[in-house]
């Protein structure tokens, strides 16, 4: 987004808009110049030049998110669901990666033809009106349901040119076993992290010591810094120690799924806090890797020797929150069709998409979402071809993409009725523009 502003602000800077109001929509205000910026965007994605109409489509879709906004107003989604602080954070975040890439606020000012304050302004608006648009847009549709009838009919009313090709993709199955930590292990470790705690307690700079010897790889080089967040975005253990902080006290030792911390409380801002935090993860021994190693290349040839299946081992061995399932694999987009950007991110190394259906790896180390020591096996259960989408193979992508069409047909008879009920006011330019979607 922040990309997209920037572009916005640099073609303010090179063109010369003569502003004035193209609409009125409720209590606000749509200026030539918002037209005018897209317009611009349009022509350097697209290279249209079919000005009336596109500068008409336009309009419409400016209109139709000055009535969600109204909506907004009206529901007072603003002060009930975007925050000031959830604003400024997303600000400041583009604010400082403008002044990265310019590197002073002069050079920002001559690349964009607006200084610092008019930036962050502009960021202010439309984060917020962006924020208040997806809300009310959520509320919306929420509750729009679709039936197997719809997707089919759905489907089948799709032009032919329009019937998109599927990748070749892959449905798999994994077992994945992570060794315990021995209690010596840990004890370890909690002994460093008290000696850490006890330096910072005599003086020394928690950042410092964060960058030297935390395991989080992505706070370390910040000092150990994690930025400002809410209640419910850090797991429970870690945020009930930080919230119970004052700013620049230290906590006690504390246990999460990552591993053993202590944390340091920086800011407090509202009910969002900024906190540092130094994290070092047990490791497991190499005998016990060795020992898993070994148990999961058994398991397999149990596996292929027909004295278990598959689903049965995965529900008795495997350490994995799919174990239930019986090892069934879900790909990214939720559905169990892995495409090869999937695999290879997922499954690095391990061959899958030439493997032959059927078949079980060996076993691989890999590590888990909270960064520890694992092996795992994984069984190709089907490989499907490259092929036009039909309903009996692509369901699941079809009916997302009905279900998605069917949100944005509500959309459409939303802003109609709103259309009818909110004052709206043209300038003279736009008078004979036809809508699509609006009329």
């Amino acid at each position: 987004m922040a990309a997209a502003l920037l572009l916005l602000g640099t073609l303010q800077a090179q063109e010369t808009i003569v502003d004035g109001v193209a609409a009125v929509v409720g209590r606000n205000i749509i200026r030539y110049s918002d037209v005018d910026r897209s317009y611009a965007q349009m022509r350097l994605r697209m290279g249209s030049e079919n000005r009336f109409e596109n500068r008409c489509a336009i309009l419409e879709n400016l209109i139709l998110n000055q009535l969600l906004i109204h909506k907004g107003e009206i529901d007072s989604v603003d002060s009930k669901e975007v925050s000031d602080d959830d604003v400024n954070l997303y600000v400041q975040e583009y604010l400082n990666n403008d002044l990265q890439n310019y590197g002073t606020k002069e050079s920002l000012r001559e690349a964009t033809g607006f200084t610092y304050e008019e930036l962050k302004e502009q960021y202010e608006r439309m984060i917020r009106n962006y924020m208040v648009i997806q809300r009310v847009q959520y509320d919306l549709t929420k509750d729009v349901k679709i039936t197997p009838r719809e997707v089919s009919d759905f489907f089948n009313s799709l032009p032919a040119d329009s019937i998109p090709e599927m990748p070749e993709r892959y449905e798999l199955s994994e077992i994945e076993i992570q060794p315990d930590i021995s209690d010596a292990e840990r004890e370890r470790v909690r002994t460093q992290l008290a000696e850490l705690r006890e330096r910072v307690l005599k003086g020394e700079k928690f950042a410092m010591l964060a960058t030297l010897y935390s395991q989080d790889p992505g706070s370390a080089k910040k000092g150990g810094e994690l930025g400002f967040f809410s209640r419910g975005e850090m797991v429970s253990e870690f945020e009930s120690a930080a919230f119970a902080l004052k700013p620049g006290e230290v906590s006690p030792i504390i246990e999460t799924q990552f591993g053993f911390h202590i944390i340091q409380l920086i800011e407090r801002r509202g009910n969002r806090i900024n906190a540092r935090h130094i994290l070092i993860t047990p490791k497991v021994s190499n005998d016990d890797l060795l020992r898993t190693r070994m148990l999961l290349d058994s398991v397999a040839d149990e596996i292929r020797a027909g004295h278990i299946t598959f689903e049965d081992a995965a529900r008795q061995y495997s350490t994995a929150a799919n174990a239930k399932q019986g090892g069934t694999a879900v790909a990214p987009d939720g559905t169990t069709r892995f495409d090869i950007a999937a695999i290879n991110e997922r499954y690095t190394n391990m061959g899958i998409a030439g493997m032959e259906e059927g078949r079980i790896s060996n076993a691989t180390a890999m590590k888990t979402q909270d960064n520890h020591d694992a092996y795992r096996i994984v069984r190709l259960n089907k490989k499907h071809p490259a092929h036009r989408a039909n309903l009996s193979d692509d369901y699941d992508n079809i009916y997302n993409a009905a279900l998605a069409a069917a949100k944005q047909d509500k959309m459409r008879q939303w802003a109609k009725r709103q259309m009818k009920i909110t004052y709206i006011h043209l300038s003279d330019e736009f008078k004979d523009c036809v809508f699509k979607n609006l009329q």
